[in-house]
Parts: structure tokens; sequence; C-alpha cells
């Protein structure tokens, strides 16, 4: 390879996001320009430095990696865009192939396989971890009529319709107050509503309460 594949890393577990920069920096093929908390900051920084790849997680607290990916394409196109992630979730996944992202690695992915990855995606080739690809062609497969919210989004949706806030969903759920959040995010977005008004009726209209 000619010359470093310029990267931004964006995730807000600092933890992750340390043990990223840490393994890209230890390879002449990859120069870390910025490891960023959020979005935001991402964006600050692509509209000053020079990028190759955007590196981001999906679930972050305000904009998701892929609200971010979707800027990214429209105001920096030439910028390759890759989501790493902990979801598997079919219906998430072909929201995110949909969205034209270069790439799609799990987090569970070997060092190795993650720098053949980029650089993959930087040769053109877009990339998705071998488990989506199977996950996927599983999805496929089985014939079952693709539901418009999973069935966690249905038991989410049942709880908001109760007015339970955000920590008490939680909490009964056994999930972070964050994974909440990206759900509600989703099930507004997914049934076009707006309100709790709105997504009263439309729960009432498909049975889900």
């Amino acid at each position: 390879m000619d010359a470093a594949i310029k990267i931004v890393l964006v995730d807000d577990h600092r933890i992750v996001l340390d043990g990223l920069k840490r393994l890209l920096d230890n390879d002449v093929d990859f120069q870390v320009v910025a490891a960023v908390n959020s979005a935001e900051e991402a964006l600050k920084v692509l509209a000053k430095e020079p990028i190759d790849l955007l590196l981001t997680d999906y679930t972050m607290q305000g904009m998701t990696g892929l609200e971010l990916a979707n800027q990214v394409k429209e105001h920096y196109p030439g910028i390759k865009r890759v989501l790493l992630s902990m979801h598997d979730e079919a219906h998430l996944i072909k929201q995110i192939m949909k969205a034209g992202v270069d790439g799609y690695l799990l987090k569970s992915i070997q060092e190795t396989e993650l720098k053949q990855a980029l650089k993959q995606i930087m040769n053109g080739l877009p990339f998705v971890s071998p488990e989506i690809t199977k996950l996927m062609m599983a999805d496929l497969s089985s014939g079952k009529k693709e539901e418009l919210l999973t069935d966690r989004e249905q038991e989410i949706l049942r709880l908001i319709v109760k007015e339970f806030p955000n920590k008490q969903i939680a909490d009964k759920l056994f999930i972070s107050e964050r994974t909440v959040e990206t759900h509600r995010k989703n099930i507004f977005r997914k049934t076009n509503t707006a309100s709790i008004v709105g997504l009263v009726k439309f729960a009432f209209e498909h049975n889900l309460v």
C-alpha cells in the first residue's frame, strides 16, 4: 500500500476506542487521525482533516453511527464508511446495508480480519462480517414474513404506550437506558409517528396492545 489509510475512529466507550487506536497505530498501513467519543465530534474533525475512512460504532448517545454515516455520505462522498457493532439482528443489518455503507463489522472480529477488511474496503470492495452474511442468508431462506417491528421493539412499544420512562423500561427488560433510547428512536421512525398519541394509535391499529 502506497500511503497509510487515514482513519477517524468513533465510539462512546473509551476502552473500545483506546483498543482500536492502539491496534491500528501499531500498523504502518494505518494512520489514526482522530479517535472521538461522538458523531458530532467526528463531523468537526472531518470538516478540517482529509480522511480516507470512518470507522464508527452503531449505538451511540445522540446521533447514531448510521446517521453519522449518512451525513458523511452526503457531505464527504469520497470517505469510506464502516460500521462496527455488536448488533446482529437481521432487520438492523438490512437497514444498514440499504444505506449503502462500505462495511459492517461485528465487534467480535479478529485483529487480522479487521485490518484486512479495512484494506479491502479502501480498494473499493465492500466487506461484511461472515457471521452477518450467514445470518442474512438464513433470514432469506426462512421465508418468514418480515415484521415492521422486532419482538423487542414491540415489547418496548407496549411499555412506552403505558407511559413507562426509559429507566423503568431498562430495569424491567435488563438492558441499558441507552439501548432503550435507540429502540425508542427506531420505533418512532419505523411507525412514522412523532408523539405518544401517534404511537398509541399505531399500537391499537396493529393489535400490539
